[in-house]
């Protein structure tokens, strides 16, 4: 007899279903941003985007819940890119391969760049409200960090300090949830 608990195409339960719904909308802004960087027009990023999420949405019982569901979707919309353009090929308005290439790289670059700053937020939420203030203090525009020691009443050395041991925090809470995404 035939094992069928794991066939091929969308979820049965409404609470797959309702997960995949989720994550699509929390993530299909950042593809079709992607997108734009691979595809000349608004409405070639819509059309692809569109069968992305219908490929997602086929091939969602093979996604693992807990790992990265933007990856996976962005790897997907990229193959539906690369066939897109392919079917495209005819068009005088195509580029090489290699600039391909390059949009490609630039893109997910712009990803990984929106990623690292959603992840900065979430970071920067974690800590404590004086914490935060402080640093949200000494990045703002036109802020002289000497100043900012003066008026927190720390010596110079030992407020860079404090500075330098917040930064480190935040580097290492945003890395390690870069990481938990598989992201570098």
């Amino acid at each position: 007899m035939e094992d069928t608990s794991r066939q091929p195409g969308p979820p049965d339960d409404p609470q797959r279903y309702e997960l995949f719904v989720k994550l699509l909308l929390e993530h299909e802004p950042s593809v079709r941003a992607f997108l734009r960087g691979l595809l000349p027009t608004w409405q070639d990023v819509e059309e692809v985007a569109q069968e992305a999420s219908l490929v997602a949405w086929r091939k969602f019982s093979d996604f693992e819940e807990g790992t990265s569901f933007g990856g996976w979707f962005l790897t997907i919309a990229r193959f539906e890119a690369m066939s897109y353009r392919r079917r495209l090929a005819r068009s005088p308005l195509v580029f090489s391969e290699d600039v391909w290439g390059l949009l490609a790289a630039e893109a997910a670059e712009d990803e990984r760049g929106l990623m690292r700053r959603e992840h900065l937020e979430k970071c920067l939420e974690k800590l404590d409200a004086a914490s935060r203030e402080l640093l949200m203090k000494v990045y703002s525009p036109g802020v002289v960090m000497r100043e900012v020691a003066k008026q927190s009443g720390k010596g110079e050395q030992a407020f860079y300090k404090v500075i330098q041991r917040l930064r480190s925090a935040l580097l290492k809470c945003v890395s390690k949830a870069l990481a938990l995404e598989g992201i570098g």
